[in-house]
């Protein structure tokens, strides 16, 4: 029991550490220092988060995938079968949403070519299908990932701690969309839920569209 304990400390502050990491360097406060001082360093500022949160990963996977965790349940019959199923769901949904996406823009390699300086994004407003019914479609599709797979001790902490990043950081996400985007973005936050699909509040193709429109 003791080294379980242990185990699962060092995975907590190792999710922890790197959650505070992604969240530290994706902020404007920090962004801004660097367009203030390094301004040369801004272009390769995306591609350099990205690799950043890429090997950072590391050690939070290599201590929850590298040793064996006490079981907790695994889902039987039906539910195994409920669960795989909206697990394939939530990756194809993944795969489907790219195609809304700047990859470019996402990766980084648009400001790199472009020697864009600017510490905010420059993306505008993306309303994806998926976005007509949650606001942060990848945050939940991770999220049935989590929770649909067989529980052991260290994925149950993962997937509480990755739960609770994910309703903290997409506050801080909606905080810079505001500042970008103004009343467009408060509007569509009223009208569509963060991460559950509920039919009485999502926007239709033509609200979406009529949306986007006011964009300058």
């Amino acid at each position: 029991m003791p080294d379980l304990v242990f185990r699962l400390a060092l995975l907590a502050l190792a999710w922890l550490a790197y959650f505070a990491l992604h969240s530290l360097l994706a902020s404007l406060p920090v962004k801004g220092w660097v367009a203030r001082h390094r301004p040369g360093a801004m272009p390769a500022y995306r591609l350099g988060f990205n690799l950043v949160a890429l090997v950072t990963l590391a050690l939070p996977l290599g201590l929850l995938y590298g040793t064996p965790w006490p079981p907790l349940w695994r889902w039987q019959g039906v539910g195994a079968w409920l669960a795989d199923g909206l697990a394939l769901a939530a990756v194809a949904g993944f795969a489907w949403s790219l195609r809304y996406y700047d990859g470019q823009e996402f990766l980084g390699l648009r400001q790199w070519r472009g020697r864009v300086r600017q510490a905010e994004d420059q993306e505008r407003l993306c309303l994806s299908p998926l976005h007509r019914w949650v606001r942060h479609p990848w945050y939940a599709l991770a999220l049935v990932l989590l929770w649909t797979r067989p529980m052991d001790a260290g994925m149950l902490l993962t997937a509480l701690l990755a739960t609770l990043y994910f309703v903290a950081g997409s506050r801080l996400e909606e905080r810079k969309l505001i500042a970008r985007h103004g009343d467009i973005y408060r509007h569509y936050r009223a009208c569509v839920p963060a991460f559950v699909p509920r039919p009485w509040r999502r926007l239709t193709p033509a609200q979406a569209e009529s949306l986007l429109r006011q964009q300058g």
